[in-house]
């Protein structure tokens, strides 16, 4: 598997981009500005990029998805939850930007359980409410990308509309500390951490 990552925009909001060895498919996961560069990141990874997922619809994790899409071509995906965020500025939260962006409208809506195929590679989706109503995890080859869910030593903001501390603890507890310690874990902001590091040293489990 091709594994990149990025922090973007004025957020640092972590901009995954990965891809099959073996056809040099690819997918852009979360990215939150800086569309330029992402995709010259894709080209010089040698990546044909077909699908944009989305962990969920906040603004800093979507800003540069029209971006993309118009340089790639590629399909737009998120959660039938969060879809409503990407075409309704006040939904995405773009206001602490300064003004309302309404984007493209999803191609794909997905659901708790998906499989998503970039080339021979397979993305399941776990569908990880609490930050927002949408919020998924991607789960490929030992690895989670986790959103705004879960990050090192702590886990996603509630006190956004739609957002809820409890759903989202639950939502750790049940999808994401199912995995083995060694699932490493690459989240929406910050450095990369383990399942079992959180499992022993998240104050917030």
């Amino acid at each position: 598997m091709i594994f990149d990552w990025m922090p973007v925009g004025q957020m640092g909001a972590n901009c995954y981009i990965i891809g099959c060895e073996q056809t040099k498919e690819g997918a852009v996961i979360d990215p939150g500005e800086e569309g330029r560069r992402i995709v010259a990141k894709a080209k010089e990874l040698g990546l044909n990029i077909k699908s944009i997922i989305l962990t969920h619809g906040h603004i800093d994790h979507i800003m540069a998805v029209d971006a993309v899409k118009e340089a790639t071509g590629a399909q737009i995906l998120i959660h039938r939850e969060d879809a409503p965020m990407l075409v309704d500025g006040k939904k995405n939260l773009s206001y602490f930007m300064g003004s309302l962006k309404n984007y493209s409208a999803a191609d794909v809506l997905l659901k708790d359980g998906d499989t998503i195929k970039v080339g021979n590679l397979e993305l399941k989706v776990l569908h990880t409410p609490g930050h927002t109503p949408g919020g998924i995890c991607l789960v490929v080859e030992g690895k989670i990308i986790s959103g705004d869910t879960l990050f090192e030593g702590s886990v996603g903001r509630s006190d956004f509309p739609g957002g809820s501390h409890d759903t989202l603890i639950a939502s750790i507890k049940n999808k994401l500390m199912a995995y083995p310690d060694e699932t490493k874990v690459y989240p929406g902001h910050g450095p990369s951490t383990t399942i079992g590091f959180e499992r022993v040293n998240n104050p917030f489990l």
